[in-house]
């Protein structure tokens, strides 16, 4: 069969620099069920690669930026981690309670005006209702561990220096941030999920991060066909200070 992992990457990473998704168009995908980047089995190669990505910490504070009704959060709950994520969408955080059977309270972040906070009953897990660049402001201490499967895709791509800021800003001593991203033709498909090539990773993180590739797949399906591209590579890599 054909393999794409070493396809070359597209020479222009500026052709989409210009896309812009805003909080309300996340939001609205939520309602009419345009999630197709929820992953219900969880990532494999999270769990592929989980042992390198937590290196025998125990009670880890683990950040989940981005983090829809990710199944991960549970994961790492149940190993005994903490877990905050944040989310723009309401109803994305209350399915994620709702689909792994956890009781859970809400209440109002007053920092943020018209933020929530909503934390299960054991009280590790704590997700936040509000913008990412807003949720510094909530004081939400630092992190050991930062899953970024989603996150650096969606953000909109003029936004990226300014998200690698605010989420390394809540790095503890000695975090591991394991970071997946897509590589496609950026000519086909105008995203999200966005493309970024293997530069902008180390123009965003190169300078506080060693940076190294854990492993590239081929991760094409059927339904990227309606994105009008005919391959689609995902590649981890993690980031240490």
């Amino acid at each position: 069969t054909r393999t794409f992992l070493d396809v070359k990457e597209y020479p222009d990473p500026e052709v989409q620099r210009d896309r812009v998704l805003t909080l309300e168009e996340w939001q609205e995908k939520w309602v009419s069920r345009k999630i197709g980047f929820h992953q219900e089995q969880g990532h494999k190669l999270l769990k592929k690669h989980l042992d390198t990505f937590l290196k025998g910490g125990n009670g880890l504070r683990v950040f989940f930026p981005l983090c829809g009704k990710a199944v991960e959060m549970k994961w790492f709950a149940d190993l005994g981690h903490s877990v905050v994520g944040v989310e723009i969408s309401e109803l994305g955080i209350r399915e994620f309670f709702t689909e792994q059977n956890l009781s859970y309270s809400e209440e109002p972040i007053t920092e943020i005006p018209g933020a929530k906070v909503f934390k299960s009953s054991k009280g590790n897990i704590s997700l936040y209702c509000c913008s990412l660049f807003d949720l510094p402001r909530a004081n939400i201490d630092k992190f050991d561990r930062i899953w970024d499967r989603g996150a650096l895709v969606a953000v909109n791509p003029g936004d990226r220096e300014r998200y690698v800021d605010v989420v390394l800003s809540l790095t503890r001593k000695g975090f591991h941030y394991l970071l997946a991203i897509l590589s496609y033709d950026p000519t086909k498909y105008a995203g999200p999920p966005f493309y970024v090539p293997d530069a902008e990773v180390k123009k965003l993180f190169g300078s506080l991060c060693n940076i190294h590739c854990l492993e590239k797949v081929d991760v094409f399906e059927e339904r990227h066909k309606s994105w009008g591209i005919d391959y689609i590579v995902e590649k981890l890599y993690l980031c240490t200070e």
